[in-house]
């Protein structure tokens, strides 16, 4: 009988009850109409064998071994306090350690200790009479030198006992307990063990096609059983939408659920058949019936047959195949908050940092995940509720200081407000701090008693370095009273300075919440991806963000392709450091040559021309290691490995981690040769003749400051013209088509052009004259303008900026550019030096009273004839 419930709970209870429960809840919801009698729930006599299986299973847990049965423990997520502890001292610091970072935190009732405490199970590791003998039972379960490989790590992350709804994020927390008691003793390893893989053969694969034609059969089960949730449009939308009416995006959504080399084992069929998820019916028939569609869509793929000819290495697969490359030794002893968005999917992203309470953040509106761990923001948001918040306001103010560390992958850079990348505000003009981005520059706001309530003014990097790209960096923020705000970017200090140092935190809110993407408003969305996030109660120093920096984000393995089959060495391989990038491709990084032989001799083996393959032939791009030509030799063998190349290539992901196949070509290796045949480039087309192009373009911003420099004399240096510029240059042309011209380019023009007249003529009172006396010759600037303005008087002003504006074959000496004929394609200088002049009788016709009298009167008219002059499209256009 034991047996026999045993079986029928682990395989049908959770599963079956949880079912009717959702689907009879969602039966009453619009989208779900015909729901109700499509599951049938428990008979009355169904019941009260559930609960009698139910009642003889609870006393089924005993002991350690692997028979304990994998309950979910929701009670609560607060651990207890180190005071709760009344027994001996530790007898060692590592006890101590042990007690302060894995104890404490295990110890409650609702985590470890209703069963591995005093008089209970063993190991009983958080047994609270005796600190010591709960050390000693804990090192059996626990590896220092890699603690995600501890047994207390994978028991949880099986799902034992996690007080979580995910297993994997309560075990990625005792990891870190783990990890942190490891980091003060000096236990955690920072060397990757390389072993020897199974050895396969590269086989033969199928494809994807490149439509969607053949996705018909899969495409009407999907469309017709799963458009409740796995719609766009739906009220309960569930990445991915594999169930869309539009049939080309549930064909690229649904290829990662698909196996085409074993329909069965497809995340489609899986989820049905063993998993039990919104089965229509019967769940084992409607598996049936899903793999039987993709049975006859990939019935409709010819295989990919493996050239015979090519020089191949062994295969390897990511998921099964790889050896973890964690190069540990990060520093994060004082982390308070962290998220590395390993759960892939649902709508909360977790706090893994072990600190209670966790702060988690909850997924709201166009949010998605990444396989490579993170998660994409499209305007969307991931906010934590302002009570698990506070534990950032209490632990960083009893600081002072703080840092906020991001892996971040921006959309664009013409993102500006500043868009919110992680901000732990009360609104849209207040805030504890924020990381935001304007442009290219990253912005950091802090409120201190230097600052006001909204972080103002911020520290952002300069405009002229273009710290923040479209791509994958690591950027660092901190702060203390001494040193004030600093910013890193991939490992480096910006060296932007922060005026406003030497103020606490004393004036934080802990109202406030800590949100990502954009403000609590919703307002400032920022669009981009986020991969990793750590808000430490310290500030970092720049070898503490460089070393964070070197270990890299993501979940990394070493690949190592077997080549002794193609050389005389034992244990050949060429190993390469892999990851998945993105929800689309894999990174391949840094191919090494290494021998697990200790004494294995190189002697000048040849090596060209490596490629990656996958899946049964070379992949279509991507190939940064296609020119490689080298030698593997003793001489370059050092500390047990050659580096062949630093570069790294993107491949394309295909069927996913567990599925795709990788393996190496080469041109040559040793003996082994392939002659590669380069197809014949495809002729080019006939170019189409493209009309109405515009044949006069724009100076670009830096083309404009240049030509106003040499058309007034006024170095581009100074100090009021090089901050109006800095000021101005994002809103001056970028390049140089003229379809692309905006009014707020002609405001900008117009800005900068006044700031080099002004330095140009300067003041009525200046004592140096130099420049504005050279420039215009013979003009009396202290005369009142209805004497300086004379035929004479405006021939000085007007002459001069035409003689530097217009391309002219007249002689220097007095040139009459009243008469003057125009070359060809540039304005007539009659018909500028009218509207010159017509800009001088409006100013005075449009002057105040008694205002010609007034003494700097006309120095203000030559400004703006000046201005009128060089802001024109005389110098703009070109």
């Amino acid at each position: 009988m034991n047996n026999a419930c045993l079986f029928f709970s682990l395989a049908k209870i959770k599963p079956f009850l949880a079912q009717c429960f959702l689907l009879r809840y969602a039966s009453n919801l619009p989208s779900q109409t015909n729901r109700k009698a499509v599951i049938p729930c428990p008979s009355f006599r169904q019941w009260l064998f559930v609960f009698f299986c139910m009642s003889v299973l609870s006393g089924c847990s005993g002991g350690s071994g692997e028979s304990t049965s994998n309950n979910t423990n929701t009670a609560g997520s607060t651990a207890p306090a180190p005071s709760d502890y009344a027994g001996p001292a530790p007898l060692t610091d590592d006890v101590q350690s042990f007690k302060i970072n894995v104890w404490d935190n295990l110890a409650a009732e609702n985590r470890c200790g209703a069963c591995h405490g005093s008089g209970g199970q063993a190991p009983s590791f958080v047994r609270s009479d005796d600190i010591n003998a709960a050390y000693n039972a804990v090192l059996s379960i626990v590896d220092l030198s890699s603690p995600a490989s501890s047994t207390m790590v994978s028991k949880v992350s099986g799902g034992h006992n996690c007080w979580l709804t995910a297993d994997s994020i309560c075990g990625d927390i005792i990891t870190n307990y783990i990890g942190n008691w490891a980091s003060t003793t000096g236990g955690a390893s920072n060397v990757v063990t390389l072993s020897a893989p199974i050895i396969k053969e590269v086989s033969s694969s199928k494809k994807f096609p490149v439509d969607s034609n053949n996705f018909v059969p899969i495409h009407n089960v999907l469309s017709r059983y799963c458009a409740g949730c796995h719609v766009e449009d739906s009220a309960l939308k569930q990445q991915p939408y594999f169930a869309s009416s539009d049939i080309d995006i549930a064909f690229e959504a649904a290829k990662s659920k698909i196996n085409l080399n074993a329909p069965q084992d497809s995340r489609l069929v899986v989820r049905l058949r063993t998993e039990f998820h919104n089965c229509w019916s019967d769940c084992s028939a409607n598996a049936q019936t899903m793999q039987d569609a993709i049975q006859t869509f990939t019935d409709s793929i010819s295989l990919t047959l493996v050239d015979p000819t090519l020089v191949l290495s062994k295969a390897l697969n990511l998921a099964g195949d790889g050896i973890v490359a964690s190069s540990g030794g990060r520093v994060e002893n004082n982390v308070v908050a962290l998220y590395e968005f390993k759960a892939g999917s649902g709508a909360t992203a977790y706090d893994t940092s072990g600190v209670v309470p966790a702060t988690n953040l909850n997924l709201i509106g166009d949010v998605d995940w990444l396989g490579s761990w993170g998660i994409e923001l499209r305007g969307g948001k991931a906010q934590a509720s302002t009570s698990s918040s506070q534990k950032l306001h209490q632990l960083i103010t009893a600081t002072n200081e703080y840092s906020i560390e991001a892996w971040v992958i921006p959309e664009n850079v013409t993102q500006d407000g500043p868009a919110r990348i992680v901000s732990y505000s009360g609104g849209d003009t207040q805030r504890n701090f924020t990381l935001g981005q304007t442009l290219y520059n990253y912005d950091f706001l802090n409120r201190s008693g230097a600052t006001d309530a909204n972080g103002q003014p911020a520290l952002s990097t300069a405009d002229d370095d273009e710290r923040l790209q479209a791509t994958l960096q690591h950027v660092v923020l901190t702060y203390d009273p001494v040193n004030g705000r600093r910013i890193y970017v991939n490992g480096e200090d910006t060296g932007d300075i922060d005026g406003s140092v030497g103020a606490t935190l004393i004036d934080w809110d802990d109202s406030f919440a800590l949100v990502v993407g954009s403000e609590v408003s919703n307002g400032d969305a920022w669009r981009g991806s986020l991969r990793f996030l750590a808000i430490h109660n310290r500030s970092l120093s720049l070898a503490d963000v460089a070393q964070n920096h070197s270990v890299g984000v993501g979940e990394k393995f070493f690949l190592l392709f077997s080549v002794s089959h193609l050389i005389a060495v034992n244990e050949a391989y060429v190993a390469i450091e892999v990851q998945q990038f993105d929800n689309y491709g894999y990174l391949f990084n840094a191919p090494f040559f290494v021998s697990l032989d200790a004494n294995a001799s190189l002697d000048a083996i040849a090596l060209r021309g490596m490629r990656i393959g996958v899946n049964g032939r070379e992949a279509d791009a991507g190939q940064a290691w296609a020119t490689l030509d080298t030698s593997l030799d003793d001489t370059r063998y050092v500390d047990g490995r050659q580096l062949l190349s630093s570069l790294g290539s993107v491949i394309a992901l295909e069927q996913g981690p567990a599925v795709d196949e990788f393996f190496l070509t080469f041109d040559q290796l040793g003996t082994h040769a392939y002659v590669r045949v380069d197809a014949l480039p495809v002729a080019a087309p006939v170019p189409v003749d493209v009309v109405g192009q515009a044949s006069l373009g724009l100076r670009s911003f830096e083309e404009i400051n240049a030509s106003m420099a040499a058309v007034t004399g006024v170095s581009s240096s100074s100090a009021d013209v090089k901050e109006t510029f800095d000021t101005v240059k994002q809103q001056l042309p970028i390049n140089e088509s003229i379809e692309g011209f905006l009014a707020a380019h002609q405001m900008g023009v117009t800005q900068l052009a006044v700031e080099y007249c002004s330095a140009l003529v300067g003041e009525l009172g200046d004592v140096n004259t130099t420049l504005r006396d050279g420039y215009f010759s013979g003009f009396n600037f202290n005369e009142s303008p209805d004497q300086a303005f004379d035929t004479a008087g405006r021939q000085a002003i007007i002459n001069p900026l035409l003689e530097r504006l217009l391309v002219h074959n007249l002689p220097v000496s007095a040139p009459d550019y009243s008469v003057a004929a125009p070359l060809a394609g540039q304005p007539s200088p009659v018909d500028i030096s009218a509207e010159l002049n017509n800009l001088i009788d409006r100013m005075a016709a449009f002057c105040p009273a008694g205002c010609n009298s007034e003494p700097d009167r006309t120095i203000k008219v030559v400004k703006a004839t000046c201005a009128a002059a060089i802001g024109s499209a005389l110098l703009l256009m070109q």
